[in-house]
C-alpha cells in the first residue's frame, strides 16, 4: 500500500490532497507545494496521522491561516496538517475552551458576546488558537500567557500531553510547543466578567488602531520582526529610508513601516530577500540586528521542481 493509500484509509480521499499549491493558505499568498496536504476533522484523525508519519520517516509541519509564516517557493516535502475544520468555541463558567484551528479572533468575540474580559488584545490577530499558543501571540500589551490555563497537545508520535500554563514556558513569540514540535489541540482560557460595553468600547479601539495603521488591503505576514529590546522595528526601518523598497512584487510598506507587503504576485524569495535587505541596511545604520517574527519554512525552488 502507497503512502497516499495509507493516508487515505484515515482521512477521507477528499481531505487529502497531494502537490497542494501552499500560496492558497498563506496569508502572503507566497509558496510552493506541499507533498501531501491533509485536513482533519477530528483529535483521533489527527493522532492516527502523526503516528502513520512517525512510523513511515515522514516529515509533517502543523498550519493554520499560515499568518506569520512564509513558505519558500520549493515547498514542503512530507505532510502540511490543516487543522482549521478544529474549530469548536465553548464556554465553561470564566473559562473560554477553543480548539487549535478556531480562530483567536473568534474567541475574543466570543468571550465579548458571554461578557468575559481579557482577550481583547487578540481581536485583530489573524491566526489560530494554535498558531497563538505556539508562538505566545500578543498586541497592544497583551499575551497570549496572560490568559491561558492549560493546552492540550499531541508530541510529534502521537502522545497525548495535557500541559499547564507553566508546563507550556509560554516567553516573547516562543513556547515550549515551538521548541518540542508539539501540535496543540485545544486551550483553555481564563478570564473575568466584566460589562459587556467596557469589553466592546476597548475592542473597537484596537480594531480602530489595526485597520488605520496597518497595511491590511495587501498580502502580508503580518508584523515581519520583533522587537529589539530598547528600539521599535518600524521607527527603525523608516528611519533608514526604506519606506517603499522594493524587491519584485515585494515591497516595505508605505503605511507601516514594519510590514512588508505583496503588492505584485512576489515569489517567497523575493519576499525573503526584502527582509534580508532590511536586516542589513538598519544593521549598517543603527547596529541593531532585527530577529524576523516571522517563521520561514520549506526548501528553495530547484531546476527539479521549479
Amino acid at each position: 500500500m502507497s503512502f497516499l493509500q495509507q493516508l487515505q484509509s484515515i482521512i477521507p480521499t477528499e481531505r487529502v490532497l497531494q502537490d497542494e499549491p501552499l500560496s492558497a493558505h498563506t496569508y502572503t499568498k507566497l509558496g510552493g507545494k506541499a507533498d501531501y496536504f491533509v485536513a482533519p476533522h477530528t483529535y483521533e484523525e489527527v493522532q492516527a496521522v502523526l503516528e502513520l508519519a512517525h512510523q513511515e520517516a515522514m516529515p509533517f509541519m502543523v498550519l493554520g491561516f499560515g499568518s506569520n509564516l512564509i513558505v519558500r517557493d520549493g515547498g514542503i516535502r512530507g505532510i502540511v496538517l490543516n487543522l482549521n475544520e478544529l474549530n469548536t468555541i465553548r464556554r465553561d463558567g470564566d473559562q473560554m475552551i477553543a480548539q487549535a484551528g478556531a480562530a483567536i479572533i473568534d474567541v475574543s468575540r466570543q468571550a465579548l458576546a458571554e461578557s468575559l474580559s481579557g482577550l481583547e488584545f487578540a481581536c485583530g490577530i489573524p491566526g489560530t488558537v494554535g498558531g497563538a499558543v505556539y508562538m505566545n501571540a500578543g498586541a497592544y500589551g497583551g499575551e497570549t500567557k496572560d490568559v491561558i490555563t492549560s493546552a492540550t497537545v499531541l508530541t510529534p508520535e502521537g502522545q497525548v500531553l495535557h500541559l499547564s500554563k507553566n508546563e507550556l514556558e509560554l516567553d516573547y513569540r516562543t513556547s515550549r510547543v515551538s521548541k518540542e514540535g508539539l501540535i496543540v489541540l485545544e486551550a483553555t482560557f481564563e478570564l473575568e466578567p466584566k460589562n459587556y460595553e467596557v469589553i466592546k468600547e476597548v475592542m473597537d479601539d484596537l480594531t480602530y488602531k489595526r485597520e488605520s495603521k496597518q497595511p491590511l488591503e495587501y498580502p502580508s505576514c503580518g508584523s515581519v520582526f520583533k522587537r529589539p529590546p530598547g528600539y521599535f522595528a518600524g521607527k527603525l526601518i523608516q528611519e533608514s529610508g526604506l519606506q517603499g523598497k522594493r524587491i519584485g512584487g515585494a515591497e516595505v510598506s508605505l503605511k507601516h513601516a514594519g510590514f512588508i507587503v505583496n503588492i505584485d504576485e512576489a515569489t517567497a524569495t523575493e519576499y525573503i530577500s526584502l527582509i534580508r535587505h532590511v536586516q542589513t541596511t538598519v544593521k549598517e545604520k543603527f547596529e541593531v540586528e532585527l530577529e524576523p517574527e516571522v517563521k520561514i519554512i520549506g526548501e528553495d525552488i530547484t531546476v527539479e521542481n521549479a
